[in-house]
Parts: C-alpha cells; sequence; structure tokens
C-alpha cells in the first residue's frame, strides 16, 4: 500500500469519527461529500488509466477526482476566493514548475526522500502561503501538481516527442494527495492561530474602548 493510500485511509477514519468537522466545515464540505471524494479517489486509483491519445493517459483516482473536488470546492467559494485561489495556483505552479527543473528525478540523488514527496511538501508549503485560505490552500497544492503533470506533456509534444505517462498516477498521485493535505493543514493550524490572535488582540482594543459592540473578525476560510 502505498503512502498516498495510506494518507486517505487515515483522512476518511478522521472524518467518520468527526474529528474532521472544523476543516470541512471551512472547506464548504460536509462529511457525507468528504467522504464520498476520498471513497472515489481511492477506488478511482486502482481503475485502469483512461486513454487521451498515444502513449497519455490519465488516472481517475489521482487526477479525475481531484480536479472534479476543486471544481466542487470553487462552485462554493466566492468570487473573491475563486481569484485568490486561481492566483496561488499559478504561484504555486510556477515554483513548483521551478524546483521539478532544479532537482534530479532520480530518488539515489536525494539521500533524505524522493523528489516527488519534497515537491510535495514544497508545493503544500508555497499554496498554504499563497492561498491563505483553507480552500485556497488545498486547491493551490493540489492543482499545482496536476498542472505540472500536464505541462511535462506539453513540453514532450513541443519537443517532437509523443506524450507519453500518467497524468495523477504512480508517484505524482501520492504527491499530489500530500500535497493538497499539507497546504490544508498548514492552513488550518496557521489560520486558526491567526484568528486566536485577531481575536485576543481585538479584545484587548475593545477593551480601552468606551463599551463599543465587538465585531467579529474575517476568519480565515
Amino acid at each position: 500500500m502505498n503512502i498516498g493510500i495510506v494518507i486517505l485511509t487515515a483522512a476518511a477514519i478522521l472524518v467518520y469519527l468527526g474529528f474532521a468537522q472544523r476543516a470541512l466545515d471551512r472547506l464548504r464540505l460536509s462529511d457525507r461529500a468528504a467522504l464520498l471524494f476520498l471513497l472515489a479517489i481511492i477506488i478511482g486509483g486502482f481503475l485502469p488509466d483512461i486513454p487521451l491519445g498515444g502513449n497519455l493517459s490519465i488516472n481517475p483516482g489521482g487526477g479525475i477526482v481531484p480536479l472534479v473536488l476543486v471544481g466542487y470546492l470553487w462552485s462554493n467559494a466566492e468570487r473573491k476566493e475563486v481569484n485568490r485561489s486561481l492566483l496561488a495556483v499559478l504561484i504555486t505552479t510556477a515554483i513548483v514548475f521551478l524546483v521539478f527543473k532544479i532537482m534530479p528525478y532520480e530518488p539515489t540523488y536525494n539521500f533524505f526522500l524522493d523528489p516527488f514527496y519534497l515537491v510535495a511538501l514544497i508545493a503544500g508549503l508555497v499554496g498554504y502561503l499563497a492561498g491563505r485560505s483553507r480552500r485556497g490552500a488545498f486547491i493551490a497544492g493540489t492543482m499545482s501538481l496536476i498542472l505540472n503533470d500536464g505541462i511535462a506533456q506539453i513540453e514532450n509534444i513541443a519537443a517532437g516527442a509523443a506524450p507519453s505517462g500518467v497524468i495523477g498516477g504512480a508517484g505524482v498521485f501520492d504527491a499530489i494527495i500530500i500535497s493538497g493535505f499539507i497546504a490544508l493543514g498548514l492552513a488550518e493550524i496557521f489560520g486558526e492561530t491567526a484568528e486566536k490572535l485577531m481575536l485576543k488582540l481585538s479584545g484587548k482594543d475593545r477593551s480601552q474602548g468606551e463599551g463599543q459592540n465587538p465585531e467579529q473578525p474575517e476568519k480565515n476560510e
């Protein structure tokens, strides 16, 4: 069992037990919808790849379902949030693209971590910093690797080679899953900390005022 499946299974258990309710509320996902998406990704990972032409194909679990999930999240977000997350996707994709150009693909040249997983960590971190919201971070971390997988195929075509490989398959499947969850985890941890700090600071400011009604600070979703 690869690490992507392990992470998905653990996430499904947390959702089922109700431990991920706050994060799901920020993503505007119900428990049932989250479990359905997680189950679809797990099952889709074992289904045959769908041919796209030539030797290129896409994995249902690692490519199609994450795209559907991103579309679902965007459909439930406000226009401002969609625009911000699109910018986060572009920034994260560009940085991951540069990392791919600098970093060797062969695990033998990376002594502490498989390159795909290292890129997943980078995508998750940059996705959070660029998105700064739960939805934006998850979308940026996930889409940046899917888009880079597609960019690699475009480069093959431009170089005169036939596109080949599986979008969202093998190690990329693990990386897509890891990067999305890392970005979401960072947004949840640091976003929660920022919200508590804002509440504390705003409470101090109110105590110095003349009895104005407290206003709820804007939450980082």
